[in-house]
C-alpha cells in the first residue's frame, strides 16, 4: 500500500516492499524499466533505463533504436539506503536545460526486516519548474505518477 502527502512544494510517497533493501535499491536504480511506466518516457520505444552509479551520474532513457535521453544527474548513490536525482523535466515533459527549473527526487530505502524495506520517496523543489509547477506537482502525485510507480516496483522487487 502506498502512503501520498502532499506539501506545498514537494510531494512523499511511501510503500513497504517485501525485498531485502539491498534488492530493492538495486531493483530501483538498475532496473528502473521493470516498474517505470513504459508510457512516461521522453524518448519513444525506450526499451531501458541506465543509471549511472555515482554522484555525478546520469539518469538516461535508451530507445529501441539505440538514441538516448538524459533527463536526471545523481546527486546521492548509497546503496542500499538512499538515491537521489535531480528531475530535469520541463512543464512541457521535455528535457529541461536550465538546470535551476529542475527538482530533486530523494528516496531512501529503510529495512523493516530482512525480507521487507521501507521505501521513502519526496520529489521536492516542485517550484523551481517557474511558473505552472502546480501542474507538474499534480502529475507526479496523481494515481498514475509516483505512488503507481512504487506500486509496480514492490512487484518488481519480488523477483
Amino acid at each position: 500500500m502506498t502512503e501520498t502527502t502532499n506539501q506545498t512544494d514537494s510531494l512523499a510517497v511511501s510503500i513497504e516492499v517485501a525485498a531485502p533493501a539491498a534488492h530493492t535499491f538495486e531493483t530501483f536504480t538498475q532496473r528502473m524499466e521493470t516498474w517505470w511506466d513504459p508510457t512516461h518516457h521522453l524518448l519513444p520505444d525506450t526499451v531501458a533505463m541506465r543509471v549511472e552509479p555515482h554522484v555525478g551520474g546520469t539518469i538516461t532513457d535508451i530507445a529501441k533504436d539505440g538514441s538516448t535521453c538524459t533527463w536526471g544527474r545523481v546527486l546521492a548513490y548509497a546503496p542500499p539506503v538512499r538515491f537521489t536525482f535531480t528531475w530535469d523535466i520541463s512543464l512541457q515533459w521535455e528535457v529541461e536545460t536550465d538546470l535551476s527549473k529542475c527538482s530533486e527526487v530523494d528516496v531512501t530505502f529503510t529495512p523493516v526486516s530482512e525480507t521487507q524495506t521501507r521505501v521513502d520517496l519526496v520529489h521536492r523543489h516542485l517550484e523551481r519548474h517557474g511558473e505552472g509547477w502546480q501542474g507538474m506537482a499534480q502529475a507526479v502525485g496523481s494515481p498514475t505518477g509516483w505512488p503507481a510507480g512504487l506500486q509496480r516496483l514492490a512487484i518488481a522487487a519480488r523477483t
